[in-house]
């Protein structure tokens, strides 16, 4: 990850949002959502999100393990989100339109959407603290628990069926030669692990209840310096993806 991981900073939306429902929000009290996280991009990894709205707080617990545990000392921080206003599901090979054998982000947006709430461990929750990785949880495997308050649009997202959590961080060793050689599809000065989707999973309404979580871990955060990935890493825009900014990270 050398170098240019260490100074990733954070990328503000890549370009229009992916368009959501409009209209006030109104997701029934006790209503639960869940889904399997599955792997993508070779992460090995798996696990559990659950969702449980009453008015616009939900209570949020996710559960995986086996992804990238470390990074220069410290513990590799994984980014995760709800993503809202796509197709409601996790891409697929098909959708790796250059045939790095990696998804990356760009190429997985139109199947899970744009970031509506951002799965951090304290503070922020919008699509600014996308990928501060300071508030993110980190090292091989999580156990999350967290109430927040989510946007009309998230919401909305939930209950028309399109509300997807994402993962992110790749172990750069798992990827075919040719896309350890390449940069992120974001961030040019970046490697395409950095900004690529982990584990997936579409989120669907089924009795209230959930996985059993705890915190999630940031320990090992401030080694990686500026890591965060940013405010708008990951809420894609529509189909061309292609008005980048660089902002100043931020907690």
């Amino acid at each position: 990850m050398r170098k240019s991981l260490r100074a990733l900073v954070p990328i503000a939306a890549a370009a229009v949002p992916f368009a959501v429902l409009a209209g006030p929000a109104s997701a029934d009290t006790g209503t639960s959502y869940q889904t399997t996280l599955n792997a993508l991009n070779h992460s090995s990894g798996s696990g559990m999100a659950t969702v449980t709205v009453h008015g616009n707080q939900a209570d949020v617990k996710v559960s995986w393990s086996g992804l990238a545990a470390q990074f220069n000392g410290g513990d590799y921080p994984h980014v995760q989100h709800i993503h809202i206003g796509g197709q409601g599901a996790c891409p697929t090979i098909a959708d790796d339109k250059n045939n790095d054998g990696v998804i990356s982000t760009t190429e997985g947006g139109p199947a899970y959407g744009g970031i509506g709430t951002t799965l951090s461990t304290k503070g922020d929750t919008s699509p600014k603290a996308a990928t501060d990785i300071k508030i993110a949880p980190a090292g091989g495997s999580t156990d999350y628990s967290r109430t927040i308050t989510l946007s009309n649009d998230t919401m909305q997202s939930l209950e028309a069926g399109t509300g997807v959590v994402v993962v992110h961080g790749l172990d750069p060793a798992t990827l075919s030669k040719q896309a350890q050689k390449e940069q992120s599809d974001l961030v040019p000065s970046l490697p395409l692990a950095a900004t690529s989707p982990a584990l997936c999973g579409a989120l669907s309404s089924m009795p209230s209840g959930g996985v059993a979580t705890g915190t999630g871990s940031t320990s090992g955060v401030e080694q990686l310096g500026t890591f965060a990935l940013g405010g708008g890493l990951l809420a894609l825009g529509g189909a061309a993806f292609a008005t980048r900014r660089r902002v100043t990270a931020g907690r």
